[in-house]
């Protein structure tokens, strides 16, 4: 779009003013710093324009005032230091703040905002290679010794009309003409790819994507995994077909700033009456047995399943030493079962409550899927990177179902993945090493459908050694026949198909989503439901209470963030007697046990013990913590 010169002059105008006043200090910054780029926020331009109408034009229509911003803001910084600025160099404004109704998904970026500034929030899940673009070229005629410049612009410049993309080769008297390429002048270019967040993708649709171009300072700010808010115009362009076809477009995002989101984005806010409550129920003897009673109070017993579920959404604490040493904090769990045992229904119970976690099947991922792919771009036909489901899941959990389904190759991808925490990739002339700080639950039958009791449990597995010793908990969940237990599953199944609330919906997990919430805070405790809680029981014994869900997330969130536990002196003589001892038990039985007792396993007992102080808001890990995380590992 080429806007008149008196129109740009008079923005400029506005715009010095507008610097002038408020972005001195942040334009001294600027050049101090040697940036090239200054952050504008957005409330600040609402507040200053606010008699005109020129505050919500620049958000409608940013092409008209772009040009004119970066002019005033190139202007200002020479007024600052004249040297600063080489020739031809400008300062680019970027933009922040709080855009409201322009602060979208992927999924919610319509054909409305085509041509306006908006602000994408989403994760990166492609990027391609940094290459540099002509901006200038330079060209040398060896019959009259001259010297002729062209400029070049294609859709993601602010000023004048996109140029073609092909050098001349004559001048306009048929002159041949050599393209000094020395002298020409180039702008990094990068298109990345973002995704909504899977936490927030609508089930039962594929997830939405855009891509972005990223030029000069802002290429690789970010990477493959990356939760990122990208201000930038939204900008239809021709594709191949050049849409004359059926007028369909491709549509880009040209940033103009990225800023990386914190992972704790969706935090929950915490009111005085809950930071009371959390510390009220840490303080309780049974704290430990009462959130794992409140995890899936749907599925009836495996009370050991949901302390470890508890303790592995809480984590150990990760360090990384000086030499370059890293520790995992991450718990790794693994449940190995007949059939029809709830393990599944466990692993949807994870997904409800744990902030960021990622769900995939044995048999429907491979393991490139799972850790990072590379893949060739279709527009220009080169090389990216992409990221699997354990990189987006950096920070949280990625659930495995069916994972005696998978393939050998695919199982072993994620070797590296559950102790190094990092997915290497070195193929195609790439050579990447991407974060993957999740934390692995996975669930998978015995190897002959049924669990064998006549062999050891690591025959009934069928899993090779080395991947066993990376789980830190590993459970075998047996379909037991007892009456009077099945009678009991079997009432508790019932009640819970039978359970209603206050809108005729059956309820996840015993939560009632319609319940009364006082001055905006939530339920601590579930309220009493018959079908929920089964017949009150009689005077002198307690009906056993259950945190609501939207209670416990909070306290695993505060737990998990807030508190970070150190070891004690006699903790650590503990910790080293019970690896002794677990080692002597493992060499006596000629059979074996069920996980081959290594260094890992140490390391999983002083995991298994931060968490538990974390679960206790405890700022050490001591004794007393130590024994009964101990006496729950061992049984």
């Amino acid at each position: 779009m080429d806007v008149p010169e008196e129109t740009r002059l008079r923005h400029k105008r506005d715009f010095i003013q507008f610097l002038e006043n408020i972005y001195m200090d942040e334009i001294k910054a600027l050049v101090q710093n040697k940036r090239h780029r200054l952050i504008v926020n957005v409330s600040d331009i609402h507040t200053h324009f606010r008699e005109s109408e020129s505050s919500s034009r620049i958000l409608k229509n940013p092409i008209e005032y772009m040009q004119s911003f970066c002019d005033a803001a190139t202007e200002a910084t020479r007024n600052i230091d004249p040297k600063y600025l080489k020739e031809g160099e400008q300062v680019l404004v970027g933009f922040e703040g709080h855009f409201v109704s322009r602060r979208v998904t992927p999924r919610e970026l319509l054909s409305e905002f085509i041509g306006s500034l908006v602000c994408v929030e989403g994760i990166v899940t492609k990027c391609s290679l940094v290459r540099p673009k002509v901006v200038k070229s330079v060209h040398f005629c060896p019959s009259t010794g001259e010297f002729t410049n062209r400029e070049y612009r294609d859709i993601t410049s602010h000023a004048g009309l996109p140029t073609g993309s092909v050098y001349p080769t004559r001048d306009d008297n048929g002159n041949l003409l050599v393209t000094e390429y020395g002298l020409c002048k180039y702008k990094d270019h990068q298109t990345l790819s973002i995704q909504e967040v899977p936490e927030n993708a609508a089930p039962g649709q594929l997830p939405r994507s855009v891509d972005v171009i990223a030029e000069d300072d802002l290429v690789d700010s970010c990477k493959p995994g990356d939760r990122v808010a990208i201000v930038g115009i939204y900008k239809a362009l021709p594709g191949k077909s050049k849409g004359s076809v059926n007028g369909v477009f491709r549509t880009i995002l040209i940033a103009n700033s990225i800023s990386l989101l914190n992972k704790e984005a969706n935090a929950p806010i915490y009111t005085p009456r809950d930071l009371q409550e959390i510390k009220k129920i840490a303080a309780r003897d049974d704290a430990f047995d009462l959130l794992s009673r409140s995890l899936a109070p749907s599925i009836y017993g495996h009370a050991w399943i949901k302390k470890a579920v508890i303790l592995l959404m809480l984590g150990g604490m990760e360090k990384n030493l000086k030499n370059g040493t890293h520790l995992r904090g991450d718990i790794n769990m693994m449940m190995v079962g007949d059939p029809s045992v709830a393990k599944s229904q466990l692993l949807r119970a994870i997904m409800n409550i744990a902030p960021l976690a990622i769900s995939t099947t044995g048999r429907g991922s491979s393991g490139v899927g799972l850790t990072a792919a590379v893949t060739s771009d279709q527009e220009t036909g080169e090389r990216r990177l992409e990221a699997g489901a354990m990189v987006l899941a950096d920070k949280g959990i990625v659930c495995i179902d069916e994972f005696d389904k998978m393939n050998d190759q695919d199982r072993v991808a994620i070797h590296e993945v559950m102790e190094q925490q990092t997915v290497t990739i070195a193929k195609a002339g790439i050579h990447a090493s991407l974060n993957a700080r999740c934390s692995v639950v996975a669930a998978a039958n015995p190897i002959y459908g049924t669990y064998d009791r006549s062999l050891t449990p690591t025959k009934n597995i069928g899993l090779p050694d080395s991947l066993l010793s990376r789980f830190d908990l590993l459970f075998i969940v047996l379909d037991q026949m007892d009456a009077g237990i099945d009678s009991m599953i079997s009432e508790h199944v019932l009640r819970m198909h039978r359970y209603q609330n206050d809108r005729g919906e059956a309820g996840p997990d015993g939560n009632l989503p319609y319940g009364r919430e006082e001055d905006g805070e939530s339920e601590v405790f579930v309220k009493y439901n018959r079908m929920l809680h089964g017949k009150k029981k009689k005077r002198g014994q307690t009906n056993e209470k259950t945190l609501t869900i939207k209670f416990l997330k909070k306290y695993i969130h505060y737990a998990k963030h807030r508190i970070q536990p150190e070891l004690t002196d006699e903790a650590s003589e503990r910790i080293a007697e019970a690896y002794a001892d677990l080692r002597n038990a493992g060499s006596d039985t000629k059979t074996g046990g069920t996980l081959p007792i290594t260094a890992r396993t140490l390391e999983t007992i002083i995991r298994l013990a931060t968490a538990h102080a974390k679960l206790k808001l405890s700022r050490k890990v001591t004794n007393h913590l130590k024994s009964s995380v101990l006496s729950s590992w061992s049984s």
